[in-house]
């Protein structure tokens, strides 16, 4: 057979991505689950279109305009994707609100929770208490902001909801101006009318304001009226080359975020078409960037309602996580000298890598602690520990990812706090982002100096580990610990070892290692042995890497991946002889582990990390990748890799 150069025999990222978001979406469609879960899940393909539109749909736009004209791998240029992606998003978010409108409404109301669509449908009563405290509590809040020749037209910020309207003086009603207001974001958008076990009914607050828009102009008759949001242009670019500063640098980039090109104008359906025609003539916005929404503005309220709501009838059971069994009442340390520890959240809790840095921080034999930090809690006990260790006089590191997508500003907060409790804070480095998770504690011991790590697939977030999927792994191994210490050296400075022993690094060789992975296989295979590969991730939009599978595929490796969101891959191509299957797991949990199998011969090798099989983990960020060398753990995780490939409930193979 002829060496096959697979070219354009993979789907496109954007659009793949709008299919993950899709299999979001059918979980809300779901009436097997319980009303709220629905909305919950509604909620999250709602904000994850927000953020798609903020980040890809920005990049597009900037190729655009940039008149940059190459094909991405599934031959499309930037233009025709946007063409297509309009059409999906268009289609996606109309049967997000049929949804919303046709089914959830109704079944709200028939467990007698009541969303009032409209402040026109409100009672007497109900009038008289939502106008009570529009005036104590929302009135001396909002800035009106009108249109004329001495007043031009605001800067609406990023992701707000806003009310346009067309005014009128009342002894001149041919004069017409434009004006506008941003509905708070300090005050709660749901306005409970009524919160008994009886009855809930609640007002969106832009209706409220909605309603009493005429006291904001007393001199004028409000004409027409209708809610509105723009998305803007989120992505960031900074120059850290010639960044004197990276944090301050990103604090002012964070700024221009609110102002940035606007990519998308919801405007409510059935608005006036004088008022549309001056919001799209000041955004400059063309019709498949234009949403007519049958509903209220931005979604992500149902997350709030889901969190107030406290009715057990219409959630899931609060899931419990189980104690890690080997570390009950036992020291850690002593526990992680004897064997390696398997977790996986959130079925086992995340509290023993917490109480790891706690006991740490406070242990008198402990001389230093060096950790990752990418994404953690608002209110972290893990950085209160780590402060806490630099106070008890501890040698504190703390590597702080300030590039963190829409985490940017929690993260910068920490870096300071711990800058101020004697942490020695660095920030990763230039051009590349660090998304490796990995602890080291350096312990003085009677046999000398002991290392003990955790390395993980997932953050340092105690709130996130009881709703991601992850794998984490306690070693005191003498390898992966003297690999540990390589890599924080590697990350404060310069220095980098002849030889690594254990894990494995990108942007190093990472890349290099999981093609040399895939291509034993494929050797294996051509030889007549049995050989096999199943690889959980996020996402799998690496060209050289899909090649590669492809390639072994075709001389009969059996291809297993589990791939919860991109897929750029292809299934049913002739070459490959059905060898590859594709499958999505969207469920309760969030799918976040990363694991790599590979059976060649007898032999098994598992690798876990934070490393998808994209193109930004292998070569722009700092990864790192780690074996699984113990035996019964192997079978472990061999067995959660079983389990996700045999699921019939909400697994699904992907399109062709």
């Amino acid at each position: 057979m002829t060496q096959k150069d697979w070219k354009d025999d993979f789907y496109n990222r954007e659009l793949s991505w709008l299919l993950f978001n899709q299999r979001v979406f059918e979980e809300a469609k779901d009436r097997t689950l319980p009303l709220l879960e629905r909305l919950k899940f509604l909620s999250i393909s709602a904000s994850n279109l927000d953020e798609f539109f903020m980040i890809r749909i920005a990049s597009l736009k900037d190729m655009v305009h940039a008149n940059y004209k190459k094909k991405d791998i599934s031959g499309r240029t930037a233009q025709q994707q946007l063409d297509e992606i309009s059409q999906m998003v268009h289609h996606l978010v109309d049967e997000q609100y049929s949804l919303y409108n046709h089914s959830l409404l109704t079944a709200l109301k028939s467990n007698k929770i009541h969303i009032i669509k409209t402040h026109e449908k409100l009672s007497k009563q109900q009038a008289e208490v939502a106008d009570q405290y529009f005036k104590e509590m929302v009135y001396p809040v909002l800035t009106p902001m009108a249109v004329d020749s001495s007043r031009p037209f605001p800067l609406i910020r990023n992701n707000t909801i806003n009310i346009a309207a067309l005014i009128a003086k009342k002894e001149n009603k041919k004069e017409v101006a434009f004006a506008t207001v941003q509905v708070p974001a300090v005050i709660p958008r749901l306005f409970f009318l009524e919160n008994t076990e009886e009855n809930i009914k609640i007002l969106l607050l832009e209706e409220l304001i909605e309603r009493n828009l005429d006291k904001l102009f007393l001199n004028y008759d409000v004409i027409c009226s209708a809610t509105y949001r723009i998305m803007r242009n989120a992505d960031l670019t900074i120059d850290e080359e010639d960044a004197e500063d990276l944090l301050k640098e990103i604090q002012k980039k964070l700024k221009r975020r609110q102002w940035g090109e606007v990519l998308r104008l919801e405007i409510e359906e059935g608005a006036d078409k004088r008022l549309l025609s001056i919001l799209r003539r000041e955004f400059a916005i063309k019709e498949p960037d234009l949403y007519m929404i049958n509903g209220p503005m931005d979604l992500r309220f149902l997350m709030k309602l889901y969190g107030m709501i406290d009715k057990e009838t219409l959630k899931n059971p609060v899931f419990e996580p189980h104690p890690v069994l080997e570390l009950i009442d036992r020291d850690i340390f002593e526990v992680i000298q004897k064997k390696d520890i398997l977790l996986h959240h959130p079925y086992q809790s995340f509290e023993p890598v917490v109480e790891f840095i706690r006991n740490a921080a406070c242990d008198e034999k402990v001389l230093a602690i060096k950790q990752t930090l990418y994404r953690v809690s608002g209110n972290s006990p893990i950085v209160k520990a780590l402060a806490q260790a630099a106070e008890n006089g501890k040698q504190v590191t703390v590597l702080v990812e300030l590039k963190a997508r829409f985490d940017e500003e929690n993260n910068i907060l920490w870096a300071k706090m711990l800058e101020k409790a004697g942490c020695h804070v660095i920030y990763g480095l230039v051009g590349l982002k660090t998304h490796c998770k990995i602890t080291l504690v350096v312990r003085k011991e009677e046999e000398g100096i002991c290392r003990y790590v955790h390395l993980g697939t997932g953050n340092y977030n105690d709130a996130t580990a009881r709703l991601y999927t992850d794998m984490g792994l306690f070693t005191c191994s003498e390898a992966i610990g003297e690999d540990a210490s390589a890599v924080f050296n590697m990350l404060s400075g310069y220095s980098e070892p002849k030889r690594w022993n254990r894990l494995i690094l990108a942007p190093l060789w990472m890349r290099k290692r999981f093609l040399s992975f895939i291509e034993l296989e494929q050797l294996a295979a051509k030889e007549g042995r049995t050989a096999r590969i199943i690889a959980k991730m996020n996402s799998l939009c690496d060209k050289e890497i899909m090649k590669k599978l492809y390639e072994a595929a075709a001389a009969g490796v059996k291809v297993d991946l589990i791939v919860r969101g991109i897929c750029c891959i292809k299934t049913g191509l002739p070459q490959t002889h059905d060898n590859i299957t594709v499958r999505s797991i969207v469920g309760t949990f969030l799918e976040h582990s990363r694991i790599y199998y590979f059976y060649h011969d007898g032999i098994e090798d598992i690798y876990m990390g934070s490393a998808d099989w994209m193109p930004r983990n292998l070569d722009k960020r700092v990864e790192i990748l780690f074996p699984i060398e113990d035996e019964q753990i192997k079978q472990k995780v061999l067995h959660i890799l079983q389990i996700q490939l045999e699921d019939t409930v909400k697994a699904c193979a992907l399109p062709i």
